[in-house]
């Protein structure tokens, strides 16, 4: 893949202006350059702020970036279609985390031209009469990149060529990192603090920023800030600094902070709020719902305008595949067209639709993601708002007139019938993995009286896992057909919801704030909603079910960061937050160093563990080296650069 580096890219600044949503923001031209005069006009000052809104594209739906946000945590390795960008990242010894092999280069590589363009709006909009909210957006998309950047890198230059957080127009191949406190403290909490002042309630664009969800990113941004300064497990930073705020606040003023600003977003949510189920919150005909506070937007109007093609993208920016990485090869799946079994078909077929899409194989849930993570699956609709248990016959869409065909146990299956099923729990009677008597290719097992083969929790493996249905494509032309599954997705790519200022109060309290609720009560709102049904997605049939009272009676009386973290990853599982919230929690190590998960082979249902091994400098990703070898400096400043371990 051709790297871009900040020398390169700040310099000349090529912003490729694909457009964002559904609103007159999508009437701006692609402009190859940007100058001062440009900003200085009207016309400037939109268009790049549609290109603020368009480069979310580059880096959420982007597969590689997924990647590098969850394969190495317990919530994803690598699967058996993996090639190095996935074993790289995992570190259980297939591969290696390198300055050249690390996917967070994805982010690095995605973020300084645009952090440029928000400057260059922020420092000349005035001359044309801008607003200061149209000012603040930018401002919220500097603070939001240099957020990312210090959550993954450490520190990171505020002086891109021009001086701090100056538009700059001239090439640059020298560079200096600043500390993390001065990243906090000089861009992201004074452009947040700023965006919260002057941002409306209301989005100026369908999908536009707005006061709540700058209130969401101030609050995170206090809370991971807190954790960095308490540093618990005495992990080192770089460049070098010390753990002390420069505005002379400590920790516990932090974690105050952000308790208080999400409250106040809690309690003055504008038009945004909470779904009634969690199965609303991501299914794709719901898209764009009041939960969802950003997103990197898709149309399914427009290939021009969505920046992709929708009959075949090959894995590139700025289309969204990234769903495309955690799906099994699950059209492999087939059954017969006689009780003889003489003659097979492909009774799962590739398509565009939420459950299916595009199979690239390339990470795998553990194990204990089904044991431990998602262990109630009866109560709790999470489970079957996150997978794709049970996958149904769909020949009929592919062109085979066949009415019936003969599946597990010889018995016949219809369209829409259960082909193969990954069951919530162990079952009673043991599993006839075999496939002597009735074939299944995909290495799946029978059990007596069932129709669809099966694979239990512990039979999960690098060739087969539940798919993840909630980023999973979603598209309204696929008329009676199969539609169009290799094209890039149609769907906005989720990047904040309203529902993780609960989360971000809750972990604040736990960390000592204080306030009008308890950690468990802000918990118990996320809780009470995941109990509440009107859809078994799996089953494929209406629920209408409220276990709201059993989700918040079996909340712990007392709150602690393991369950927050927990409920974290039942909420937000498969999205990209995992690697961040282990990180700024520091309980990366604790958590993923070891995994179960059966082998890659066809059939393989013998669970294995795994050892990764997780050092403390890892906690920062490398600096690319498609960044150093562009830079002008001296070998030793050029090493210096780099975080230290990966030399």
């Amino acid at each position: 893949m051709k790297r871009k580096n900040i020398k390169q890219i700040v310099g000349i600044f090529l912003a490729v202006l694909f457009t964002v949503g559904c609103s007159d923001i999508l009437e701006e031209e692609p402009r190859s350059i940007y100058t001062p005069d440009y900003f200085k006009t009207e016309e400037g000052v939109y268009s790049g702020l549609t290109s603020l809104y368009a480069h979310l594209r580059y880096i959420y739906g982007n597969g590689y970036y997924l990647n590098a946000c969850l394969t190495g945590t317990d919530e994803y390795t690598y699967g058996h279609g993996a090639d190095g960008n996935f074993k790289n990242m995992d570190l259980s010894g297939v591969g290696t985390l390198t300055a050249s092999s690390s996917r967070s280069d994805v982010l690095w590589n995605n973020t300084f031209y645009n952090i440029n363009t928000a400057s260059g709006i922020i420092e000349n909009a005035s001359a044309v009469g801008i607003t200061e909210d149209l000012i603040a957006e930018a401002q919220f998309f500097r603070a939001f990149d240099y957020f990312l950047l210090v959550q993954t890198f450490g520190g990171v230059p505020l002086d891109l060529g021009a001086g701090d957080l100056a538009f700059n127009t001239s090439t640059v191949r020298t560079s200096i990192r600043n500390t993390v406190p001065e990243v906090y403290t000089l861009a992201v909490f004074p452009d947040l603090i700023s965006t919260v002042n002057n941002l409306p309630s209301n989005g100026r664009v369908t999908g536009g920023v707005t006061k709540t969800l700058a209130r969401l990113y101030l609050s995170k941004a206090y809370l991971t800030y807190g954790w960095w300064l308490e540093n618990p497990n005495n992990i080192a930073t770089y460049p070098e600094a010390n753990r002390t705020d420069p505005d002379g606040h400590d920790a516990q003023w932090y974690y105050q902070q952000a308790y208080d600003v999400a409250m106040e977003a809690i309690n003055d949510p504008g038009p945004f709020g909470l779904e009634d189920t969690y199965y609303d919150v991501n299914v794709g005909s719901n898209d764009r719902n009041k939960e969802m506070l950003l997103y990197a937007d898709h149309t399914e109007g427009s290939e021009y305008y969505d920046g992709s093609s929708h009959s075949y993208n090959s894995g590139s920016s700025p289309g969204n595949f990234a769903v495309w990485m955690v799906t099994w090869d699950y059209t492999f799946l087939q059954s017969a067209e006689d009780t003889s079994w003489s003659s097979v078909v492909r009774s799962v077929q590739r398509e565009a639709a939420q459950a299916y899409g595009r199979p690239w194989k390339c990470m795998a849930p553990p194990i204990g993601v089904f044991t431990n993570t998602f262990a109630d699956k009866t109560n709790d609709s999470r489970y079957d708002g996150t997978f794709v248990t049970s996958f149904r016959g769909n020949w009929n869409k592919g062109g085979l007139t066949n009415s019936v065909l003969y599946n597990a146990n010889g018995l016949a299956v219809e369209p829409g019938d259960a082909i193969l099923t990954f069951l919530d729990e162990e079952p009673s009677d043991a599993i006839d993995y075999s496939n002597s008597s009735y074939d299944s290719n995909v290495g799946a097992g029978v059990l007596p009286g069932r129709s669809d083969f099966v694979i239990s929790p512990h039979g999960i493996s690098r060739y087969a896992w539940p798919n993840l249905w909630k980023i999973g494509t979603y598209r309204t032309d696929n008329g009676d057909g199969l539609g169009q599954p290799n094209g890039g997705i149609t769907r906005p790519f989720p990047i904040a919801k309203f529902s993780e200022l609960y989360f971000i109060a809750a972990e604040a309290a736990v960390k000592g704030a204080s306030g009008s609720m308890s950690a468990r009560e802000l918990v118990n709102v996320i809780r009470a909603r995941a109990g509440v049904w009107r859809w078994d997605n799996n089953g494929n049939i209406e629920k209408i079910e409220d276990d709201s009272s059993e989700m918040m009676a079996a909340t712990p009386s007392v709150i602690d960061i393991d369950y927050i973290l927990a409920e974290r990853s039942r909420e937000y599982y498969g999205e990209g937050y995992r690697w961040y919230d282990l990180v700024r929690t520091q309980k990366w190590s604790e958590y993923a160093a070891s995994y179960q998960i059966c082998g890659p082979g066809l059939g393989d249902h013998t669970p294995e563990t795994f050892t990764r091994t997780i050092e403390n400098y890892m906690y920062l990703r490398p600096i690319p080296q498609g960044q150093l070898d562009a830079m002008e400096m001296s070998e030793t400043d050029i090493s210096a650069y780099q975080n230290p371990g990966y030399e």
